[in-house]
């Protein structure tokens, strides 16, 4: 299995040969960004797969708000061209979870830490939060996993 960052790269090769301008150099950028993050800071680091994904997601939200700015200035043909680089970064992130099933992994989590013992309070918010987040890794609205959480714990 190939990483993210690797899918990119690939993706790069065949969006030339495909002539595919707007991905090309919607990748590209999202590439760019990439690096530069990596090179930031006193010491290289490299995004693992997760880092990467959380940075397409804000690429891909700085788009759509900037498509939304254009289109309230009455800039059609530019919001267009954001919208469409969105898609194209929107492609490389995971699917959606939907409510019922973060729901279901909350419900899990809950049951495991009863299981071993765990007298659970909203102290232990962050006990619960933890597991679930490692499992939703960006699929879901994080505020509304934390809602999810408080509201099953209070309950």
């Amino acid at each position: 299995m190939s990483t993210l960052k690797e899918r990119l790269h690939a993706d790069v090769v065949s969006y030339m040969k495909d002539r595919n301008k707007v991905a090309l150099t919607t990748v590209r950028n999202v590439l760019g960004e990439i690096e530069t993050r990596e090179k930031s800071g006193k010491t290289p680091v490299v995004l693992d797969d997760a880092q990467v994904t959380s940075l397409l997601q804000k690429e891909a939200a700085k788009r759509r708000d900037t498509a939304r700015i254009y289109t309230e200035a009455g800039e059609a043909e530019r919001a267009a061209a954001e919208t469409a680089e969105a898609e194209v970064i929107e492609g490389y992130l995971p699917k959606a979870l939907t409510a019922a099933e973060v729901e279901a992994i909350v419900d899990g989590v809950i049951g495991a830490l009863k299981a071993d013992g765990v007298e659970l309070s909203i102290r232990q918010l962050g006990a619960v939060m933890k597991p679930v987040t490692a499992q939703v890794a960006g699929r879901f609205d994080g505020k509304a996993v934390s809602e999810i959480v408080r509201n099953r714990i209070a309950g």
